[in-house]
């Protein structure tokens, strides 16, 4: 019961052979109600990085705009724009430097830069882990079993995007915090997508 009052959520991030993708779920329930169907957690950072969340959408609106806008002072300052690992570092300094007062999300940041594409996640006070995909959220635990089972090295974008949805959708259907359509965010060397799909 301990969680009772924390919000749910499903968010996926995949590495490609040829980019990544985040999804994420649309439901935000407080208690036994919805407050929202159509919460957006996943969102484009530049063109080459993205961002989703799990968590307190006030908190992770927080951290999206902080990173967000050390990113963009980045480019200005370096004239080129920020790598990948980078952009998870700082992320991961902002959050460890509120470890006291935390910011109650878990976060995954996706992109693809001159090293080729990475997925990091990151806990509350900033622990960042990179692996070949990540679940966060409340139906993690359901949405990690299609990925182990189906996820392959060599899949591309489009097999990636596939994936994540099906992930998504599977959690949805067991656990009740999760739901109201899926957000979408692929990114390639030259190509950015964001997208919706529905859960069946």
């Amino acid at each position: 019961m301990e969680n009772f009052y924390l919000p749910g959520a499903t968010t996926v991030g995949i590495r490609c052979k040829d980019g990544v993708v985040l999804a994420s779920e649309k439901r935000l329930t407080f208690g036994r109600g919805i407050q929202s169907k159509s919460v957006k957690k996943v969102f484009k950072i530049t063109n080459q990085i993205g961002i989703a969340f799990a968590g307190l959408v006030s908190d992770f609106q927080v951290l999206r705009d902080t990173i967000g806008a050390y990113v963009n002072l980045y480019a200005l300052d370096n004239k080129k724009a920020i790598s990948v690992n980078a952009a998870a570092k700082q992320t991961s300094s902002i959050l460890y430097s509120m470890r006291m007062f935390p910011l109650f999300t878990n976060t995954i940041i996706g992109g693809v830069d001159e090293s080729g594409p990475k997925i990091l996640a990151l806990d509350a006070i900033g622990s960042l882990i990179e692996d070949d995909y990540v679940t966060i959220g409340s139906g993690s635990e359901l949405a990690v079993g299609v990925l182990e089972n189906e996820y392959t090295k060599s899949m591309n974008v489009e097999e990636g995007k596939k994936l994540a949805i099906r992930a998504i959708q599977s959690a949805a259907q067991r656990d009740p915090t999760s739901g109201e359509g899926i957000d979408v965010l692929t990114i390639q060397k030259t190509k950015l997508e964001e997208f919706s799909a529905e859960i069946k």
